[in-house]
């Protein structure tokens, strides 16, 4: 592991100059040599850039809030450095002419980039087994998964390869592998983040969001990533908290809901549930409130979901068609029907396959009212539970996902259980508001595994989130473990 492994703890390493940027870097460097082989983290690194961008921090030629941490970064966030390939084939030698916004905001704070991690193909999946490039394994436990799609950035952080990381979540895509992990994962509200430079897979749910150790590390992330920007249609020009400033401030009177139709889903782990349950005992030992809330609509969040995300996944992927963008076919075609019919086939893996033709089907002629339409109205609906329940509570608590990390290859074979992983987590993409997910507890046995716990919170309401996710923290040391990874 790195000497200074959180984000706050290496920045203010360096800035007393017990460690240079450089020497942190290296240390990075040569993490990611000793574990990334077996952890598969990483798709590319970029040693030398990260290693003359420390060195500019050392000389005092580059400043900011982040100055000299290592950073990993999501490889469907454009980069002008190196390639930016959503671990598609179909994007495998893509260079970008222009860098994301995220990335053009933690580099002005100084923050040294050392590579862009693994994930399921274009974010489509809940257990980074659908990269083309090989599946990432969880540092707790090399036979299993660390969710998905950001599994890569989770992975890369809990492995002791970054400080912190960035990743997208569509439909819990940062939150559900934070807790299968043991990190924490923050889902800003949608618009908070400006998605100018973010490969699009649904472009209505998408949002870029941190990885941490700790909650201040998301916070500071966070304030150094947000704000509006006019690149991007959907950011919001909202005033941006100073996160970290407010986060060591507890709630008094804190109110905590607890949604029924969290508590009644079906194939949860007794061990999730009792850490859960745990964790609400621990906010009502310092004063917190526990408010029964009902969001009567969940049940209908994952069937909604999957028609919106792949509707609007067809939609957007329909650029790779071997012409304009991405791969193309060295077969021998004899019309334009062909190349593309070709060229989509070998460049697209199986799952991404299977959502561009669900979503075509529920976009055609004769189905579109059926299914898109319904499920924007369903849309509405838990929109609107949200906003009821928000009127009773600060925040929702839940666990992040139903179980801990699965075996390796678990699920595959089973698309529809691995949909079920999102069965948390859906819904904060839908309403358009704010998770963060934390560490909770470990299951019992000889290689423990990580459980996290979810808190909602409501649109632009990040600033409640991280104190109330403080204050659990900082009761509890569950974010002090590191896995035993050699």
């Amino acid at each position: 592991m790195l000497n200074f492994d959180t984000i706050i703890g290496a920045r203010d390493a360096i800035r007393l100059k017990k460690i240079s940027a450089v020497e942190l870097t290296q240390q990075a460097i040569a993490r990611i040599e000793a574990v990334d082989g077996r952890v598969r983290a990483f798709n590319s690194t970029c040693a030398q850039r990260a290693l003359e961008q420390a060195r500019l921090v050392d000389q005092g030629r580059r400043g900011g809030e982040l100055a000299g941490v290592p950073i990993a970064v999501k490889d469907n966030l454009c980069t002008t450095f190196g390639t930016t390939t959503c671990s598609s084939k179909m994007l495998e030698n893509f260079h970008s002419p222009y860098d994301a916004t995220v990335i053009q905001k933690l580099e002005s704070a100084g923050a040294v980039i050392v590579g862009k991690t693994n994930l399921d193909e274009f974010a489509m999946g809940s257990s980074t087994e659908n990269s083309a490039f090989g599946s990432t394994r969880n540092p707790w436990n090399l036979n299993c998964v660390p969710g998905g799609s950001s599994g890569g950035s989770a992975a890369a952080l809990a492995s002791g390869a970054c400080c912190g990381s960035i990743g997208s979540d569509t439909g819990g895509s940062i939150r559900q592998p934070a807790a299968l992990c043991g990190v924490v994962g923050l889902k800003p509200t949608y618009g908070r983040i400006s998605r100018y430079g973010l490969v699009a897979f649904a472009s209505s749910l998408d949002q870029i969001g941190p990885f941490g150790w700790t909650v201040g590390d998301a916070a500071l992330l966070l304030k150094v990533m947000s704000g509006h920007d006019p690149k991007d249609s959907t950011s919001v020009p909202h005033p941006v908290p100073d996160y970290p400033a407010e986060i060591d401030r507890p709630i008094k009177g804190l109110r905590i809901g607890v949604a029924k139709e969290f508590e009644l889903t079906a194939g949860m782990d007794p061990h999730v549930s009792s850490a859960v349950d745990e964790a609400m005992k621990v906010y009502q030992r310092m004063g917190a409130q526990r408010v029964d809330v009902s969001l009567p609509h969940t049940e209908y969040g994952i069937a909604a979901y999957y028609v919106i995300a792949p509707c609007e996944a067809s939609s957007n992927l329909a650029r790779y068609d071997g012409i304009h963008y991405g791969h193309r076919t060295k077969k021998p075609v004899n019309d334009i029907i062909d190349l593309v019919s070709h060229s989509r086939a070998e460049g697209f893996g199986d799952e991404v396959k299977r959502r561009i033709m669900i979503g075509t089907y529920a976009l055609s002629s004769g189905y579109y009212d059926a299914y898109y339409v319904r499920a924007l109205q369903v849309r509405t609906l838990i929109k609107r539970d949200f906003d009821q329940a928000f009127n009773q509570c600060d925040v929702i608590l839940s666990a992040t996902s139903p179980t801990a990390a699965f075996a390796a290859g678990e699920k595959t074979a089973d698309p529809l259980q691995m949909y079920l992983c999102d069965v948390f987590t859906v819904t904060c993409n839908i309403a358009g508001i704010a998770g963060i997910s934390l560490p909770c507890g470990f299951t019992p046995g000889d290689q423990p595994l990580p459980i996290g716990l979810q808190l909602l919170g409501p649109t632009f309401g990040e600033e409640t989130l991280l104190r109330a996710a403080r204050m659990y923290e900082s009761a509890t040391d569950w974010h002090q473990r590191r896995p035993a990874l050699k």
